[in-house]
């Protein structure tokens, strides 16, 4: 009998407004299975490759003049792929030095005993004074500006090669990031392991 073990990653996440606690998006994304087995296999035999920032972009939809939206296909295929348009990041890695606010902005991994799976729970704020030069209210009248978000996505950061890798990708509904809004991303990833025997 060979024993194998299958992993099924899923990620979810809720982007939100934890004052008014409206939420723009709730759902999940699309896994680059690609790279995330890269990471994972780095990670198991050294301390290089793991979740280090995350990406915002203003690429992937589309809007008509009557107001029809139209989502582009998450790029999860290729791995120098990237987001469509990104405009903006930041750092949630706990250990890194450019992470300057490691209470708001985290990984950890969380794990139930006797369970098959693990999560990696990611938090990220995009506090009312970030990004800079941002809009004073979120009061649009079109999706064309940096921090009008409709894409995200997770990067890892490898030492060895200074590589980054999109491990994961969403589009959405845009949301503009005003100084008078908070952003919140609660992301979880779930690595669940499917054994058997053949």
């Amino acid at each position: 009998m060979k024993d194998t073990t299958h992993l099924s990653i899923n990620g979810f996440l809720k982007i939100y407004d934890p004052v008014s606690n409206i939420v723009f998006f709730d759902g999940n994304n699309a896994i680059h299975y690609e790279n995330m087995s890269i990471v994972l296999a780095r990670r198991l035999i050294s301390n290089s490759g793991y979740i280090h920032r995350m990406a915002f972009g203003n690429g992937g939809t589309t809007v008509d003049p009557t107001g029809i939206i139209t989502y582009l296909s998450p790029n999860n295929v290729g791995s120098n792929v990237s987001l469509y348009n990104q405009t903006y990041e930041k750092v949630i890695d706990s250990l890194s030095g450019q992470n300057v606010d490691t209470l708001r902005n985290y990984a950890q991994v969380r794990h139930v005993t006797g369970t098959t799976y693990t999560d990696i729970f990611i938090t990220c704020l995009l506090d009312y004074g970030e990004p800079t030069n941002q809009m004073a209210f979120d009061n649009s009248t079109d999706n064309n500006g940096n921090y009008v978000f409709d894409e995200l996505g997770l990067k890892s950061f490898d030492e060895e090669t200074s590589n980054q890798l999109l491990l994961t990708h969403v589009i959405f509904h845009p949301v503009q990031k005003a100084l008078n809004r908070l952003i919140q991303i609660d992301y979880t990833i779930r690595i669940q392991s499917l054994t058997g025997g053949i």
